[in-house]
């Protein structure tokens, strides 16, 4: 297996301020916005993005719950092994709120979509952004893009980014990651 490590840990804390400040930029006091984190790996992102604009930015009671989008995901039964379900914890409602979902990477787009038709179940919200860290740009099989981007990285098709996050693989780091056999 190829590795090659695209974002350091300290580049990722950089990214994490700027995306904050673009956030309180156009969300100013918050009052009528609401964080989805998307499961299972946009969690990690929401959750310390989240952190930050509490303790480093002051800005508090931001609304924010979890989305599980498995059994909305249109290759929900393509899959030879079953997908994973995890938790959907939203304790709000979204009618006529600006909801800011947050992924870790956005690829072809299909879990945004799925995301999209799953939020239908809490509300009608105002507007939907959506931010990632990264923005695999030239691999989208739907017509969605980013509010909100730390990075855009060119990957192949062969090629996956890989985010790491310390609360699960010990580190903050995200690398592109492709079999030892395909070319670069």
């Amino acid at each position: 297996m190829y590795k090659k490590q695209i974002l350091t840990e300290k580049e990722i804390e950089v990214m994490l301020h700027r995306l904050a400040c673009e956030l309180i930029e156009n969300h100013n006091d918050f009052c009528n916005t609401v964080f989805i984190g998307i499961q299972p790996r946009g969690t990690y992102l929401a959750k310390r993005l989240l952190a930050l604009l509490t303790t480093h930015y002051g800005i508090k009671n931001i609304p924010f719950g979890l989305l599980d989008i498995t059994f909305f995901r249109d290759d929900f039964r393509r899959n030879a092994r079953p997908l994973e379900a995890n938790s959907t914890a939203i304790d709000f409602i979204v009618e006529n709120k600006r909801v800011v979902f947050i992924d870790d990477v956005l690829y072809t787009g299909r879990s945004i979509r799925a995301a999209l038709t799953a939020l239908q179940s809490f509300g009608r919200p105002s507007e939907v952004a959506l931010l990632v860290l990264i923005d695999r740009r030239f691999s989208r099989h739907l017509p969605i893009q980013p509010d909100y981007t730390g990075k855009q990285v060119d990957a192949i098709n062969e090629e996956r980014v890989v985010v790491h996050w310390q609360e699960n693989a010990g580190e903050d780091a995200v690398y592109i990651e492709r079999k030892k056999d395909e070319t670069l």
